[in-house]
């Protein structure tokens, strides 16, 4: 014979404050698992968002980053005639051939640098890249020492419109900040290649080309070819793929963090939760064995027990998604694989928050198991004796 609902919640608000103690504690570990993980989440949507599926970039071969990467110029030319890639309204080839460099900027109201990208890019990379426009100001212009920023860069950095900033000694003018749908290439500052080429030392050659493939499902073809031409020396990744897998190292050790975290504090969040119930056991001694005189099996006093424990788990997995939820938008910042700082906002998903709440579920069941097997081993006379 089971026991009545009713009887699980008097029980739960008849020792109030032990029940806030008990939700609170599961609160604060659920809290700070989904928190972690909507870090994590950000900083792999960012970097997802940054590349296309319909996009496909070249590297040097063997390079793992745009940074290190060395294409000639020569060798773009070769690149951006091949069939496979997608033509624009004038006709020309969807190709952007791009600089990649470093400079050093405090971010505001600091004082210590931090590492920007600085990317040098043409007109076509607009088309090419996608998702991008323009929130403030106008575009650079060829030949011009001016400059665009994202809008995660102009926030950190205090680039506003009108700003000027240093890049090898020389001035540059912020004319435009631009949005990319939250990628990585809101945290960039861009300017013209052939401007830049000069004070970065680029003039002889490319990091990275960019391309818009005609026929998305081509791309495997379109990287036989390329890759096969033994003077190229390039490879050729799908660009979407390509930013992912820049993420992995960082997210896996920020999902690592979380994990490690959420399991010290669940841990201890489970043992506190076994101390109340231990002690509701031992206040409740004559509670249980009358309710094993009325007749109630053994398996219903387990469950009854057992189902308090995770009642208090999951209520406070509920608050700690509801505490972490204002998280979800806060921006924070990284260093990605090219060793530049990389903004991103976190994303409080679904998923994070379902994990959240399994994870409380859990802490309640570990919690609750041991002290409810423990009342329903109680003696009916002895624990009827108890005072």
């Amino acid at each position: 014979m089971a026991l009545p609902l009713s009887y699980n919640l008097r029980s739960l608000t008849a020792r109030w404050q032990v029940t806030l103690f008990s939700v609170f504690g599961v609160a604060l570990a659920v809290t700070v698992l989904v928190v972690l993980t909507a870090m994590a989440s950000g900083f792999r949507i960012a970097l997802r968002s940054t590349g296309r599926t319909d996009n496909a970039i070249v590297l040097q071969r063997g390079m793992s980053s745009e940074l290190m990467s060395d294409i000639s110029i020569e060798n773009a030319a070769v690149i951006a005639v091949d069939p496979g890639i997608a033509r624009g309204a004038d006709g020309q080839a969807l190709a952007s051939p791009e600089i990649l460099s470093l400079i050093s900027l405090p971010r505001s109201n600091e004082r210590a640098e931090v590492n920007v990208a600085i990317r040098g890019v043409t007109p076509r990379a607009f088309e090419v890249r996608g998702g991008l426009r323009l929130v403030e100001g106008r575009r650079f212009a060829p030949g011009v020492a001016e400059v665009i920023v994202g809008a995660r860069a102009r926030d950190r950095f205090g680039l506003g419109l009108g700003s000027k900033l240093t890049i090898r000694r020389s001035s540059w003018q912020v004319v435009g900040v631009f949005a990319s749908e939250g990628s990585g290439f809101e945290s960039e500052i861009w300017g013209d290649l052939h401007t830049l080429a000069g004070p970065l030392r680029r003039t002889r050659d490319y990091q990275a080309i960019v391309l818009r493939l005609a026929d998305p499902r081509s791309l495997p073809d379109l990287i036989g070819r390329i890759e096969s031409d033994r003077r190229l020396q390039v490879q050729v990744k799908q660009e979407r793929r390509f930013y992912e897998e820049q993420a992995g190292g960082v997210v896996l050790a920020l999902t690592g963090l979380a994990v490690l975290v959420a399991l010290i504090m669940g841990l201890g969040s489970a043992l506190a939760a076994m101390n109340t119930m231990y002690a509701m056991v031992a206040v409740r001694t004559r509670e249980v064995g009358t309710l094993r005189a009325l007749g109630f099996s053994r398996w219903a006093i387990v469950f009854c027990f057992a189902s308090e424990s995770v009642t208090l788990a999951v209520v406070g997995g509920l608050v700690g998604c509801a505490l972490a939820l204002p998280a979800n938008g806060l921006t924070s910042a990284t260093y990605g694989a090219n060793y530049s700082e990389l903004a991103f906002a976190f994303r409080t998903t679904p998923p994070a928050l379902g994990v959240g709440l399994l994870f409380a579920a859990l802490v309640g069941i570990l919690g609750g198991l041991l002290p409810a097997l423990r009342a329903a081993r109680l003696p009916i006379a002895s624990a009827l004796r108890e005072v």
